[in-house]
């Protein structure tokens, strides 16, 4: 999934932000925890058999996973453009007068 290269609204370049995986893997933790919780209430109140987890969770971790990637990227590009970030640079200016 992809950002557009600009703004359509404003113009404002999205080129020089890199969210990278951040997001997934933020989104995968959250989310496996939450899975997790419901699927230890779900067997200690009901006790059902283990296919039932299979085709219960499984598709709805995909789903959440999938569904709210696109608003945690954004999330992350909304708070990239507020603080200003950009890609790191090595200063060549080590302090030191000559």
């Amino acid at each position: 999934m992809r950002f557009a290269s600009r703004c359509r609204a404003c113009g404002h370049d999205f080129s020089s932000y890199n969210v990278g995986d951040g997001p997934a893997a933020f989104l995968i933790l959250v989310i496996g925890a939450l899975v997790c919780a419901f699927a230890l209430v779900l067997q200690v109140q009901a006790s059902p058999p283990f296919w039932v987890h299979i085709v219960l969770w499984v598709p709805i971790t995909t789903a959440l996973v999938l569904l709210s990637l696109r608003v945690s990227k954004a999330a992350m590009l909304i708070h990239e453009a507020r603080a200003e970030v950009r890609e790191g640079k090595i200063d060549d200016n080590t302090g030191q007068d000559s």
